[in-house]
């Protein structure tokens, strides 16, 4: 029978005319090429490069028959071990202390030449992928292969599959096409392993030729396909793979479907992935896991938080993964009250101490200025990686709290953690936010020399960053020719911010030059220039930048702040007057502007703002993060802090406004703009003024 592709109801919309399969056709009764093999090309798929003599095995190193002669010939030269040796080895293995197993097969390679049995290798093979061991696999199949050993189909596989879990990819095709023979959990074993190494066009080259074989994939199978369709981001190919499961019965299988709604989230058809969810027979913990993730993949936050409360009221069970998703979506919502929701689902499931859940909570409340929580959580975790450590130490630095930032680290270092760029990342940041000019620049040097971590661009921003706060606009701009590679855009925008704040005309127009042509579209490049103009008096030059973005048909999206009251967000934009509670919002704000002014604050008219258009200077009174901070003040207790996020960059003005309204008001202020955190207190914040 042959199957016609695409026939299923689902609304798809094909635009990719090009077949993945191009001159193949699928039969489920007796599969045939239409064309010889050599004629079909994977069209979608080409990889220079990429040709494997899948289809001519070659003789297999260990020899079967050779073998078998050579014990006819010699057998006085076998040696059996004591069985004790061996039974310890397996007995280790079994209570999975793998490196000592691999320990006392020392002894035997040592005194060489013994036989071992089949159970005997099958343990040390479990022993190398526990560890991943490259060392390991490559001692015992030598000593396997050096003793004559006679592999059948299973240790055939059991061997393959080593290599696989190990990421010897190259010696395990190498393998595949010496086996006299193969099964199906054979080409499962070398598909799955490619699939995770990322080669994907060479998945669907030995696919074909699974095919040409005969060989009945089944579900394990096509999940596979599935992901690599996914890695390639074709989902024309994806829907292809859907119609075969279909056609052969296994599209109800948990493992498919879970791929299936992976591949259309990461294609971008979420509504496709949706259809997959609502046809699963029974939606598991996985199921679910999968599609909140692809909602989350693509924006749709509020869509993965409802996702995950029908979940919870489903009563699937739900794991450390599920709670770390909702986490890191809650802190993209800036939604404190969906995330304490979720800490205590996560503690009432079991998971309190889980060391990936938690992560995510140390995360979730670093980022929002929460650090009591947040180092509450992290004390009580009874195991930390790496993640955990960079969570914590980069929340103290993004809130000013760069000494914190720095003790978390030498505590980090004191424990024997291995530090990774990202930590660097974490500390360097700190350090400049901060001010910390010393410590930062010792921790640059130690990364290379110390730690053996080659500087990243990230890593020269941050020191640009700390150059420019100290207005050593110069020794900035030298650091960026000096880099050992082209310097980035975050490079250069971290010596355009230092030239705004510091209004050094001549260096700042460079870096937007860069900038230009690194990031032609980007808009607030060219207001941070702009504004440079303006402070600097030429008016000329700042109608020209203005006269570029009207040629281009450029303009700055409206401001949008929006804060999160009682599980709802609410909006709004500068000199908003749509809001239920207008009337009570304005009054508040213009008592706050009253009592502020008192204190010395005057509204800053002067510049146009870093990253707004025009027209919102007629409303700097009335800017969506002040009308937030009244609403937030009204509608909240005095005890708890407001958590505000702004779509651009915050201005100058309301900066300033809210660093005194933080004052009078004896509130905490968190502002996430595009910039960075702000966490106003006591007439101060975070950034130290700078951003």
């Amino acid at each position: 029978m042959e199957i016609p592709l695409l026939s299923y109801h689902f609304p798809f919309t094909v635009k990719d005319k090009k077949s993945m399969f191009s001159g193949y056709c699928f039969s489920f009764s007796r599969r045939k090429w239409i064309n010889p093999f050599d004629r079909i090309r994977c069209c979608s798929l080409e990889v220079q490069g990429v040709q494997q003599p899948w289809l001519k095995p070659k003789p297999s190193k260990i020899d079967v028959g050779e073998r078998k002669e050579t014990v006819l010939e010699e057998p006085q030269m076998r040696k059996h071990p004591s069985s004790g040796i061996c039974s310890q080895i397996e007995k280790l293995v079994l209570n999975k202390r793998y490196r000592e197993a691999l320990e006392l097969f020392e002894i035997l390679e040592f005194e060489g030449g013994f036989e071992l049995e089949s159970s005997t290798y099958d343990a040390l093979i479990s022993a190398c992928i526990g560890l991943k061991s490259i060392r390991g696999v490559k001692r015992v199949f030598s000593y396997m292969s050096g003793n004559g050993f006679d592999l059948d189909l299973y240790m055939r596989n059991r061997v393959l599959l080593m290599h696989v879990k190990c990421g010897m990819m190259i010696d395990a095709r190498k393998l595949f096409v010496e086996m006299p023979e193969k099964n199906l959990v054979s080409w499962n074993m070398i598909i799955g392993g490619l699939v995770d190494s990322g080669d994907y066009a060479e998945v669907f080259r030995l696919f074909l030729i699974m095919w040409e074989e005969s060989l009945d994939g089944g579900s394990r199978t096509f999940a596979m396909m599935i992901r690599a369709s996914a890695g390639l981001g074709h989902i024309f190919v994806g829907r292809q793979l859907h119609t075969c499961t279909l056609k052969m019965g296994v599209a109800d299988n948990i493992f498919v479907t879970c791929a299936l709604i992976d591949m259309y989230s990461k294609c971008g058809s979420i509504e496709d992935a949706q259809c997959v969810f609502d046809e699963m027979p029974e939606k598991t913990t996985v199921g679910w896991n999968s599609i909140i993730a692809g909602y989350a993949l693509h924006g749709y936050s509020e869509e993965a938080v409802s996702k995950f409360y029908e979940m919870r009221d489903s009563g699937v069970e739900m794991d450390h993964f599920t709670f770390s998703m909702v986490l890191r979506i809650c802190t993209r919502l800036a939604s404190l009250e969906h995330a304490k929701q979720a800490h205590a689902s996560l503690v009432r499931h079991g998971f309190g101490l889980d060391i990936v859940a938690n992560t995510a909570l140390v995360d979730f409340y670093s980022k929002w200025g929460r650090m009591e929580d947040a180092r509450h959580v992290f004390d009580k975790m009874p195991q930390k990686n790496v993640i955990s450590w960079n969570a914590l130490i980069a929340g103290y630095g993004n809130h000013g709290h760069g000494e914190e930032a720095i003790e978390m680290f030498e505590q980090m270092l004191q424990g024997k953690m291995i530090p990774d760029h990202v930590t660097f990342l974490a500390v360097l940041s700190a350090c400049s936010y901060s001010g910390l000019s010393e410590r930062g620049w010792a921790y640059f040097k130690s990364m290379s020399r110390d730690h053996k971590i080659k500087p990243r661009a990230m890593h020269y921003a941050c020191m640009i960053e700390l150059l420019g706060k100290d207005g050593l606009l110069d020794e900035a701009f030298a650091l960026i020719k000096s880099a050992p590679f082209k310097p980035t855009a975050n490079m250069w925008a971290a010596l355009l911010t230092a030239c705004r704040v510091h209004e050094n005309l001549e260096i700042g127009k460079f870096a937007a030059e860069k900038l230009y042509g690194m990031e032609p579209e980007k808009l607030s490049n060219y207001f941070v220039l702009l504004n440079i103009y303006n402070s600097s008096g030429k008016l000329e030059e700042a109608a020209a930048v203005v006269q570029t973005l009207r040629r281009k048909g450029m303009r700055m999206l409206p401001a949008c702040s929006w804060i999160e009251v009682k599980k709802q967000p609410y909006f709004f934009h500068s000199g908003d007057k749509s809001h239920a509670q207008t009337k009570g919002i304005y009054q508040k704000l213009d008592n706050l502007m009253l009592e502020i002014s008192k204190h010395g604050y005057v509204p800053e008219r002067k510049n146009l703002l870093p990253d707004v258009d025009v027209q919102e200077e007629r409303v700097i009174l009335y800017h969506s993060e002040k009308l937030a901070t009244a609403f937030g003040l009204i509608n909240t207790p005095g005890w708890t802090p407001l958590q505000i996020v702004q779509s651009h960059r915050i201005c100058a003005d309301c900066h300033s406004a809210i660093k005194l309204i933080a004052m009078v008001t004896g509130r905490e202020i968190v502002v996430r703009d595009a910039s960075r955190f702000h966490h106003f207190r006591d007439a101060s914040c975070s950034c130290g003024d700078y951003w």
